[in-house]
């Protein structure tokens, strides 16, 4: 009989030739498209799938819905909205997702040659449309683009700021990235909206040339209004804030759990330890000591998490719109929940003395934090005490109130206790020690930043952390167990050409990165603990965050760098993230805890798909989140326009310097045309601006002191004059005044970018969510 002949794999394409294929491909490139140009088949995917990833980390190529493209390039296809007309006439359009670094590339719009035959809607300002694009070879960061479809008419309104006139008024766009032009609105159109308003606008009539016009739909209220500031927020990122009528109905015809099926866990003490303004409450914790005989010293750790599960069905327009929403967004004023009220807030909420159904984890671990082994159980629970942070804390110091003392044997100090044990394996694990407390805006009673702090963080925050991580390590480790399909809360390490950049940026400040080693967090902590004491303390930490890759949800493990685990995966928050749903839904089927667990035809490419798609909706609620604080900040300082401010150099560009104010942590900028009486240039490799004449250095990291100068609280904007001088070569002094330049009307420029989703540092309101 003869042999079969053993098929010659195909051999995979070089880095070179992936980049060449993408840059030069006039269509949609993915994976997919790659393969099939370069004839690889079957397993030859897979290492296709490697090289991809590796170029990707390296930041050499970017993906987006458009496909594949290189780094800093717009792919073939985009998504994009029509914010303006130029001075031609031409519709001026930008990407809806733009992950390159400074401002998003403009795409001018062709007019469709001999006119339009076809019977698709003309694009309009405000509309949202798939564009085929090419660069223009006449200007660096410009697009020509053609629509292929519109995807809406005028989909979002638009939102900006009405300044009333002798005949009719106008609208100012509120959007940082808006090129676009005022709006005219004619008399009689601008409904109850007063001068300075926040107004939502629906464009009446367009003209080629001149101004749009529109009519007010909506007063939102005045722009110093923190309200009004968070949905300029949830607008301009599209983030859905109004829950459908058929998810409302769903939520309130959902009837509460009940016992059977469950194991009685009512009588432990399982309490909650939230911030003092939680609303939801998704997880409980106890412990104990072990008294098995075999664990001297040893604990059991119990995490009762909401059995969101048990209401919230796959394909219920419940989970549909959670999926939509993929997260609940946290602004000062507000939360825009991921699920209705209904059920957030009420059936599964862990309230005090009330019972709630519960996905709880029972955890052995020795007397040195290490686990012996684990289970999970489906329960019927009653939380013991609704507890804040402070509170906690306070009865463990010796100041137990009227709530904790009755509480303090029998359930603090046993959870301190076991936190000691967890801390130590902690310590020895050593995860990545970034210290990067994170402002918080308190809000006054007339609905304007009262003041801006960094809450204390006390080992109660520290203590439900470490509860939650080992939580999730172990819904991850059964899942795998069982071999269940999950989404994972995968962290990748630092790609090499952020880590060349950090190299970079350490030798500025003379620390040395070491060239040789496995990429541990330990190199990382022994970093940060030698400039800790230095002057330099905050901005290392700042940069080293910088350089870590973005935490993501894939259905795929590639491990947890930052926390330095080998798998992990979100269980511990059902209520505001669809990750932790779906985990949820994984262990009841892998455990046998009922029928309402994940389908049996998910695949792990559907998984994928839907982690791709949360993981977007966590950039865009942070995006969003931050700007929110950005408006809130620089309304807050409108009145201190004059004020001088001591800040750190937290970004250099040939443009100028980003400056972080100490106060505030608020971040402005500072034209290089504003500063000195020399001509500055931008050395990339010590991330500083040089004066050619004088040798007056300002660099990454450094301590000035500046006077603001203007303050944009519809752009979240801060313009500075910088009053320090630089460092000086050879003795030489700054020549001129201090701000010798005029810096009155000039434009703003973008904030820097903010730090990479999904590492989350000492904030205690999301107790790790974003790790």
């Amino acid at each position: 009989m003869a042999k079969r002949a053993t098929a010659t794999p195909t051999p995979l394409p070089t880095r070179e030739q992936i980049l060449a294929f993408i840059a030069e491909s006039k269509d949609k490139v993915g994976k997919r498209e790659i393969a099939q140009a370069f004839g690889l088949k079957g397993a030859d995917k897979i290492g296709l799938k490697r090289i991809l990833k590796e170029i990707e980390d390296e930041g050499q190529i970017s993906r987006s819905r458009g496909g594949l493209a290189k780094a800093g390039r717009l792919p073939p296809v985009v998504l994009c909205d029509i914010r303006s007309r130029d001075r031609h006439g031409d519709f001026v359009a930008s990407p809806v997702e733009w992950t390159g670094e400074g401002k998003a590339p403009t795409i001018v719009l062709m007019p469709v040659k001999g006119g339009r035959r076809d019977k698709r809607p003309a694009p309009g300002i405000g509309d949202r449309a798939l564009l085929r694009v090419e660069p223009d070879g006449e200007a660096e960061g410009r697009y020509t683009g053609r629509v292929i479809k519109v995807i809406g008419k005028n989909r979002a309104e638009i939102i900006g700021v009405y300044r009333a006139g002798a005949q009719g008024g106008r609208i100012e766009p509120v959007e940082k990235r808006g090129q676009g032009r005022e709006i005219l609105i004619p008399p009689g159109e601008e409904g109850e909206a007063r001068d300075g308003d926040l107004v939502s606008v629906a464009l009446e009539r367009e003209t080629r040339f001149g101004l749009p016009r529109g009519r007010v739909r909506e007063r939102l209220g005045s722009l110093g209004s923190e309200k009004a500031v968070s949905l300029i927020a949830l607008h301009l990122h599209n983030i859905p804030h109004v829950f459908h009528e058929n998810t409302l109905a769903e939520a309130d015809a959902a009837k509460p759990a009940t016992l059977r099926g469950r194991e009685d866990w009512c009588d432990r003490p399982l309490l909650t330890i939230d911030p003092p303004d939680a609303k939801d409450h998704d997880d409980a914790v106890m412990a104990e000591a072990d008294p098995d005989p075999g664990n001297p010293g040893g604990f059991i750790l119990t995490v009762a998490i909401a059995d969101v599960a048990a209401y919230v069905r796959p394909g219920s327009s419940l989970d549909r719109e959670a999926l939509e929403r993929g997260n609940s967004v946290y602004f000062p004023d507000r939360v825009v929940p991921m699920l209705p009220e209904r059920i957030s807030n009420d059936l599964c909420s862990l309230r005090e003395g009330e019972k709630r159904p519960a996905i709880a984890v029972r955890m052995i671990v020795t007397a040195e934090g290490e686990k012996r082994r684990h289970s999970f159980h489906r329960v019927m629970m009653r939380s013991r005490a609704k507890l804040a942070y402070a509170q906690a804390q306070a009865a463990i110091d010796g100041r137990p109130d009227a709530a904790t003392e009755p509480l303090l044997d029998a359930a603090l100090r046993p959870l301190w206790a076991a936190y000691a044990a967890l801390k130590t394996a902690r310590d020895r694990r050593g995860p990545l020690a970034l210290d990067l407390p994170e402002r918080k805006v308190l809000i006054g009673a007339d609905g304007r930043v009262d003041r801006v702090v960094v809450p204390e963080r006390l080992d109660a925050h520290r203590l439900i952390e470490e509860f939650m991580i080992q939580a999730n390590v172990a819904a991850a480790e059964t899942l795998e167990q069982a071999r269940q399909p999950l989404i994972y809360r995968v962290h990748d390490e630092p790609a090499l050409e952020k880590m060349r950049a950090l190299g970079e940026v350490l030798a500025s400040v003379g620390i040395k990165l070491p060239k040789e080693g496995a990429l541990r967090p330990a190199l990382f902590n022994r970093i940060l603990a030698t400039a800790a004491e230095s002057e330099h303390g905050v901005f290392l930490n700042e940069v080293i965050l910088r350089s870590q890759a973005q935490a993501v949800y894939a259905a795929e493990n590639l491990g947890h760098f930052g926390l330095n685990l080998r798998r992990y995966a979100h269980f511990t928050s059902p209520i505001r993230r669809y990750a932790d749903l779906i985990v949820h839904r994984a262990l009841i089927t892998a455990c046998g805890l009922g029928k309402d667990g994940l389908p049996a035809d998910v695949s792990v490419p559907e998984l994928d798909r839907i982690g791709e798609q949360i993981s977007a909706a966590e950039r865009r609620a942070m995006a969003a989140e931050r700007e929110t604080i950005d408006r809130l900040i620089a309304n807050h300082l409108v009145d201190r326009v004059g004020a001088t401010f001591a800040g750190q150099i937290s970004g250099v560009t040939r443009s100028g310097l980003f400056i972080k104010l100490d106060e505030t942590g608020a971040d402005g900028f500072v034209p290089v045309s504003t500063i000195g009486a020399d001509y500055y240039r931008h050395e990339e490799g010590r991330h500083a601006l040089v004066g050619e004449r004088t040798g007056e250095t300002f660099r990454l990291g450094d301590r000035v002191e500046v006077r603001l100068v203007e303050a944009a609280p519809s752009a979240g904007a801060l313009r500075f004059e910088l009053l320090s001088e630089g460092r000086a070569r050879s003795g030489a002094k700054r020549p001129g005044s201090k701000g010798a330049k005029a810096s009155a009307g000039r434009p703003f420029k973008p904030n820097p970018p903010g730090r990479p989703a999904g590492i989350r540092t000492t904030g205690n309101r999301h107790r790790g969510s974003r790790r």
